[in-house]
């Protein structure tokens, strides 16, 4: 199973940790029919790449992981 597929994230989109879990109904996944489970860290660098599928998950242009306060 393999993709191209890009899924851009808002950092609200992100868990407390600043990841996001594979397959992902953000990119039109159903868990059901997908691969294991995976967590990408997305905060560390503004993307990640699932190791099953090749979806990328990455954060729009402007957003910032984390608290900014």
């Amino acid at each position: 199973m393999s993709t191209t597929a890009t899924v851009e994230l808002l950092a609200r989109d992100l868990n407390p940790q600043g990841g996001v879990f594979c397959p992902s109904a953000k990119a039109d996944m159903k868990l059901w029919n997908g691969h294991p489970r995976v967590y990408l860290d997305v905060a560390r660098t503004g993307q990640a790449r699932c190791p099953y599928c090749g979806t990328t998950y990455q954060l729009k242009a402007g957003e910032v992981a984390g608290h900014a306060h």
